[in-house]
């Protein structure tokens, strides 16, 4: 592994969601608070911005160069060529405080997705699936949902819920989830799992908010690799490059005190350092629409 680089000093306050994207050779992320969508193109080292109507939690592929994101009220069809946001569906349309943070498109062109108390406070979050079906709430009673992602093998879904500490496994046919269980409960001080991602040998990526840190997971569960970091708060890898081993971070300021944003400048930055296993592509969102 290389040493850890912060590529883009964008100081989001609340980074989230990279997704590489080989056709621009760009990552794409978020910053939720901000209300931003973030590409950066990694051959100029150079950030392109798009201003938000709501808080968004995650942009994902979808046919054409769009992109489906995941914001405050609901799934919006993204243009980056003109910055429009059209309205594909509202989610927790009867649960004003709640937002949409977390979204992964599996192999099928299934969109998961976590909807999550914005106050951080209320068990009213969601882990939804969206695909030509329609939505279908799939598991419910999270404060703060995180994830999904999903093995290589397309059997396995994983999911976090981030205040319990818990990362979990369910079974994935077809679509349909069950067997929920405990996949890893994460037990370093101060640290709460945040958003997940797989790579080619099956194994689990999580960002660590508050943990300083990345680790990595066999899909037996048990720890193979810490990547220590130079600030606190790391939301979430993506797999990027040529070869998928560039690994891009995403991080955040958001609930650092003065001293802290002081004592960790480049909180809130993109970082990449390489890694020794490839990740797995990202897929586009199929759906009517």
């Amino acid at each position: 592994m290389s040493k850890v680089e912060c590529v883009c000093a964008v100081g989001a306050q609340l980074g989230e969601g990279p997704l590489w994207s080989a056709t621009d050779q760009a990552v794409w992320f978020v910053d939720i608070k901000g209300r931003q969508i973030h590409c950066f193109d990694t051959r100029r080292r150079a950030l392109t911005s798009w201003q938000a109507p709501e808080e968004v939690g995650f942009v994902v592929k979808a046919p054409g160069g769009r992109f489906v994101a995941g914001m405050k009220s609901g799934l919006y069809s993204f243009d980056p060529s003109d910055g429009k946001f059209t309205l594909i569906t509202r989610v927790d349309s009867d649960k004003p405080r709640n937002r949409l943070n977390d979204g992964y498109v599996d192999a099928a062109g299934r969109l998961w997705f976590g909807s999550m108390d914005n106050d951080e406070s209320q068990p009213t979050g969601s882990l939804y699936r969206f695909d030509n079906r329609g939505l279908r709430r799939c598991d419910e009673n999270y404060v703060i949902t995180n994830g999904p992602t999903v093995s290589p093998d397309g059997r396995t879904l994983y999911h976090v819920d981030t205040l319990e500490r818990i990362i979990y496994a369910f079974d994935l046919n077809n679509g349909e989830l069950s067997n929920r269980r405990v996949f890893v409960r994460i037990d370093k001080a101060g640290a709460y799992p945040d958003g997940p991602a797989i790579d080619a040998e099956g194994c689990v990526w999580i960002g660590l908010f508050g943990g300083w840190g990345v680790q990595r997971f066999s899909p037996q569960g048990e720890l193979l690799q810490t990547i220590e970091m130079p600030v606190a708060n790391c939301t979430k890898v993506a797999f990027g490059g040529d070869d998928l081993r560039t690994l891009y971070i995403t991080t955040a300021w958001k609930g650092l005190s003065k001293e802290q944003i002081a004592a960790q400048p480049l909180a809130g930055g993109l970082f990449a350092t390489r890694v020794g296993t490839a990740g797995v592509a990202p897929n586009e969102v199929r759906y009517d629409g």
